[in-house]
């Protein structure tokens, strides 16, 4: 019976560790918003990638090079004076609809964390992307900002400034006042 037991207690205490053993899981993000605007209004506000600044009260400036063509670049600058740099994925007019990732971004602190320097960035995620999509509803419109991201610390155990809490509620926030700012703006 020992002999049994043996291989079957080592195996599950191995599965026990590295179950326990993983670095982040990636996240999503998914927000809409019902806008009182036929769907050719709301894309005509957001459609230039680099015209965020427009309609995003988050975003102090938004210059651009390359415009919407894949590959294009933005330099977000947010209210609080950081800035993202962004890339354009895919850009397609017919559907209303583009994606983008983070290329990089400013840090906000340094922290001492695990015996190591750690730097927060702006935006508590790695390896970001998203797409943003109007749909039209009858006279009015969907848009809907979808994004996928891992925590900002890729090791074990991230400090509270790069856990997945915090990267989901930065990531939420962004969005959603972005939505907020953009269906005003649409109803005007």
């Amino acid at each position: 019976m020992k002999k049994i037991l043996l291989p079957f207690a080592t195996a599950l205490l191995l599965f026990t560790g590295l179950a326990n053993a993983h670095g982040p899981v990636r996240q999503d993000t998914e927000e809409s918003i019902t806008i009182n605007a036929p769907a050719e209004k709301v894309w005509g506000l957001i459609k230039e990638f680099g015209d965020i600044a427009t309609w995003h009260s988050d975003v102090f400036t938004s210059p651009a090079e390359g415009g919407n063509l894949k590959g294009g670049k933005r330099v977000l600058t947010l209210k609080d004076g950081n800035t993202v740099n962004e890339e354009l994925k895919n850009y397609n007019e017919d559907k209303m609809s583009y994606s983008y990732k983070i290329t990089g971004m400013t840090t906000v602190k340094t922290i001492n964390y695990a015996g190591n320097e750690e730097k927060v960035p702006a935006i508590p995620v790695d390896n970001f992307s998203a797409t943003i999509t109007v749909t039209p509803k009858g006279d009015n419109s969907e848009v809907t900002w979808k994004a996928g991201y891992y925590r900002a610390y890729m090791n074990n155990n991230p400090p509270e400034e790069m856990n997945e809490a915090t990267a989901n509620a930065a990531v939420k926030a962004f969005v959603s006042t972005g939505l907020i700012d953009l269906k005003k703006l649409a109803e005007k």
